[in-house]
């Protein structure tokens, strides 16, 4: 695996750890967006690909997840969370001036890449989408009508259909294995609406990744999301039998050969 280095910063609530994958001479900057209660050195293969690819590869822990400061997932408002993700961009683009960059967000995190896209997209070279927490997702409604949330533990399972990444995220002690916090409920319901409120992403050119046998964000209800964001450069690529997180899939290298194309389509 590509090595990787951590640095903190101060971010819009509090300390915040970054990753680095460096490469020396990248032809591009990936900018990696983690999942709800993850955190970004699941990454590692993703990443470890990029590079190979000729990118170097930032990303962080949102606050409240993995190794960043705060309360764990709480999240109040997700336009601190993509301000977070900015700084680190600014980060990656003042070790690399002038290279081009590149946002790679799942599932919430594919929910801040969406937005990150309206609020910064005029500077990105292109957005990647896999999973996307967009347009309805039935949980967010489900656990608010709820004074305090249930707690609904995650299916492992539901993860991939390689069942030890599964495994592995039971075990993994910088994952939040409890409820969700109303509060990041209702920030989620807030960032839905500002996101279908917003626009689409105009020439930015987009690539969605999704399994059709996603359990946890429904491919359906992202679908509706996506018909109201995207923009005039899109492309979709729906993976059969695959679940939730399709870069740890049994067909991982064909997702991320698929991004990777996709990536070398936009540069050139």
């Amino acid at each position: 695996m590509a090595e990787s280095r951590e640095h903190t910063f101060t971010g819009t609530r509090g300390r915040n750890v970054a990753r680095e994958w460096p490469h020396d001479r990248p032809r591009y900057l990936a900018v990696l967006v983690h999942g709800y209660g993850e955190h970004i050195g699941r990454y590692e293969y993703v990443a470890d690909r990029l590079v190979r690819h000729g990118a170097a590869v930032y990303g962080l822990d949102h606050m409240g997840h993995g190794k960043s400061e705060g309360d764990r997932v709480l999240v109040e408002d997700f336009e601190d969370v993509v301000t977070d993700v900015h700084a680190v961009e600014e980060r990656a683009r003042a070790e690399h001036p002038g290279v081009p960059v590149v946002v790679i967000g799942h599932s919430m995190g594919g929910m801040i890449a969406a937005r990150y896209a309206q609020r910064y997209g005029s500077g990105l070279a292109a957005l990647v989408l896999s999973g996307p927490v967009i347009g309805e997702w039935a949980v967010v409604p489900a656990l608010l009508a709820y004074e305090v949330p249930p707690d609904v533990p995650i299916d492992p399972a539901t993860l991939s259909r390689d069942l030890s990444i599964g495994t592995a995220y039971a075990a993994d002690p910088l994952v939040w294995h409890g409820p969700f916090k109303r509060t990041t409920l209702e920030a989620f319901a807030t960032t839905l609406t500002t996101i279908a409120k917003s626009g689409t992403f105009g020439a930015l050119p987009t690539l969605w990744v999704h399994g059709d046998d996603d359990q946890l964000v429904p491919l359906p209800g992202s679908r509706a999301g996506i018909e109201t964001v995207k923009g005039t450069d899109f492309a979709e690529r729906i993976y059969a039998g695959a679940r939730h997180e399709v870069f740890n899939e049994t067909n991982k290298d064909e997702v991320l050969d698929d991004v990777t194309t996709f990536i070398d389509r936009t540069l050139t």
